[in-house]
């Protein structure tokens, strides 16, 4: 009897153990969240106005008026290019995790696998995220807007002077061996070089504005001065366009670090809040400093102002308290706007825009910082326990990305100046590049 009530019981468990195993496959399933799906996208399209319209206006009102357009053109060029460069293998190089185990260093440490080139697997059904709640089309939407406006933001450092031929080539190569790579490098996950250090970038201050800083900044140098920098005067032509620009970045920007977050949820909020405190503080720091440095407050400082707190506060959004995000747009306010114009006029490189002074001082001293007031003891929501040990580590990331970023970008501008000349002629230049590259005005009276 007892053997009959085993062999009973053994049937009944070979039926019920895989419905069982069904139902836990069902409940462990990824699921959809509808709301975290909404933020998403209104984030991705909150990042794209930052580049279409928002920096194009920005950067088009700082330049003289014969090159609004060669630099607007830029900027759609470039939103045009990349776009479909990340399709075809630069969402894979980013986020491809084949190869990779945490404290291993090999190759795919540095640079993705192949695995997603042209998006391969990816269906309207492919959900991905933090909780795996959202879908892979918008995430590698998301993605695809910070890949689009890195190389954008080098564009006001050779403003005015650069081929348009020469750009497009070298923001193709620029973004294949320098942003995708730092972007697997520092968010792709266990396995990727940056991301085992333990740096801190929640939402690009290294892999956007570090990166897009230093490459700017090597670029102008390589290309040379504008013709007459710095005894003829250059004022911005249309500042109206440039604060109209700051603005769209400032409103962008809440779905750049907020969309970070990858959900609507408490760390989606916190990073919205320190972005406005640390923006606002940067506007005043440099409003301030230029006020008692040059006697009056300017527009396009308080903008380049706004520019330099929304730049530090990105790769801290996530883990910075309040007060931790105003002491840190402060800081970069007024360092910012000391190296815009002391450092800058007293090292003599034409940065026609300031994209290494804001930017790339910008992502560094954010980055740095981020060490500090991601301490919970400091008001921040990070896991540091050590501040000294995690500045090191963000100096660490801060100095690799920097000497990468400055040594590929010179090799590939140097091969393309031999290849193809780089700079426009001084007649173009003369003319402006509206016309000359172009064929059109910015403004027909």
């Amino acid at each position: 009897m007892t053997l009959r009530k085993f062999a009973g019981l053994g049937a009944l468990l070979s039926i019920v153990m895989p419905s069982l195993a069904m139902a836990a496959d069902e409940v462990a399933a990824p699921v959809l969240n509808s709301g975290d799906t909404a933020w998403m996208l209104t984030a991705t399209a909150l990042v794209l106005f930052m580049t279409i319209p928002g920096l194009a206006l920005f950067y088009g009102g700082m330049v003289r008026s014969k090159n609004i357009l060669s630099v607007m053109m830029q900027c759609f060029a470039i939103t045009g290019l990349i776009s479909i460069l990340w399709v075809v293998y630069g969402y894979s190089i980013a986020f491809d995790t084949t190869g990779m185990e945490q404290g291993v260093v090999n190759f795919n440490s540095f640079f993705g696998g192949m695995g997603k080139a042209f998006l391969a697997g990816v269906t309207p059904a492919s959900i991905t995220g933090p909780a795996a709640l959202f879908p892979e089309a918008v995430f590698i939407t998301f993605q695809m807007t910070f890949a689009i406006i890195t190389p954008a933001l080098i564009v006001g450092a050779f403003a005015e002077r650069m081929k348009f031929s020469a750009m497009l080539i070298f923001m193709a190569i620029w973004f294949t061996l320098v942003y995708a790579p730092i972007a697997h490098m520092v968010w792709s996950g266990n396995g990727g070089l940056m991301w085992d250090w333990g740096v801190l970038d929640f939402a690009g201050g290294t892999v956007v504005h570090i990166n897009a800083g230093v490459a700017g900044l090597v670029a102008c140098i390589v290309l040379g001065k504008r013709k007459g920098f710095p005894t003829t005067p250059m004022a911005p032509h249309n500042l109206g366009y440039t604060l109209v620009g700051a603005a769209m970045l400032w409103i962008g920007w809440f779905g750049f670090n907020a969309g970070s977050a990858a959900a609507a949820n408490g760390t989606a909020g916190m990073a919205m809040l320190v972005t406005q405190i640390a923006t606002a503080a940067a506007a005043l720091g440099w409003m301030f400093a230029e006020w008692i440095t040059h006697g009056k407050p300017s527009a396009l400082g308080i903008a380049s102002g706004v520019v330099a707190g929304l730049v530090a506060v990105t790769p801290a959004a996530g883990t910075v308290g309040p007060m931790g995000a105003l002491v840190i747009g402060l800081i970069a306010g007024v360092v910012c706007f000391f190296c815009a114009t002391s450092l800058k006029r007293k090292l003599g490189y034409d940065d026609s825009l300031d994209a290494f002074g804001v930017h790339g001082i910008g992502g560094i001293v954010g980055a740095i910082l981020t060490g500090v007031f991601a301490a919970p003891a400091l008001g921040g929501f990070g896991t540091v326990t050590d501040i000294a040990a995690q500045v090191w580590i963000q100096c660490k990331g801060v100095g690799f990305t920097v000497i990468y970023t400055a040594i590929v970008t010179y090799v590939i501008l140097k091969v393309l100046d031999m290849v193809m000349g780089l700079r426009v002629t001084e007649e173009e230049e003369a003319v402006g590049l509206d016309l000359a590259q172009h064929n059109e005005r910015g403004y027909n009276l």
